[in-house]
Formats: structure tokens, sequence, C-alpha cells
């Protein structure tokens, strides 16, 4: 049975930083890429950040650029979600989504974590 859960996220003010982990079971997790994705109320889910299964890849929404760092611990079957200068537009359920080096679509999903930015 996969299991991706998710943790780390919470109630942060403007300006703050949370780091977001998903801790992956029952895959090959070095053999998946990873992503985060993030859905605000009322639109549409939408790409955050991936990494290559090796780790040696990495790729940002623009909105997110320099501000949001993912990373992965393959011997913890973990990759993370470092989020610094939160800005309030940044509120979201964030998933975390895992894609075979031989799929062409995510295979599995996490149930997602709130991260709420507000003052």
């Amino acid at each position: 049975q996969v299991q991706l859960v998710e943790s780390g996220g919470g109630l942060v003010q403007p300006g703050g930083s949370l780091r977001l982990s998903c801790a992956a079971s029952g895959i090959t997790f070095s053999a998946y890429g990873m992503g985060w994705y993030r859905q605000a109320p009322g639109k549409q889910r939408e790409l955050v950040a991936t990494i290559t299964s090796g780790g040696g890849s990495t790729n940002y929404a623009d909105s997110v650029k320099g501000r949001f760092t993912i990373s992965r611990d393959n011997a913890k079957n973990t990759v993370y979600l470092q989020m610094n200068s939160l800005k309030p537009e940044d509120t979201a359920v964030y998933f975390c989504t895992a894609k075979h080096r031989s799929s062409v679509r995510w295979d599995y999903w996490g149930q997602g974590t709130q991260v709420t930015v507000s003052s």
C-alpha cells in the first residue's frame, strides 16, 4: 500500500517560514520523481516544485522561485519543501505527489497539509 503523508503545515505570519515534509512508503522512493502542488480555495491545483528521482534537478513555479526550496533524502524516503518569505497568497493546501521515472503522469498523491499565511 502506497502512502504519501505530508506534515509541517500550519499558521504563519507574512514573511515567516515553514518546512513541509512528505514521508513515502510502499514505493521504491529513489525511483520516483517527487513534487509539491497547492490548491487555494476556489482555484485550480497548481504545481509548486518538482525534483527528480536522484535529486539532481529541480523546477519551480515562477511565483515561488527564490523563496521555496525542494529537496529530498532518499535514505529517509522523504521529500521536503522549505518555504521562506511567505506571503498571504501562498495560503493553500499543499499536496505531495510521486511519479515513477517511467511514468508520464503523477502516480500517487498525499492527502495534503494546510498552510495559512496571515497576520
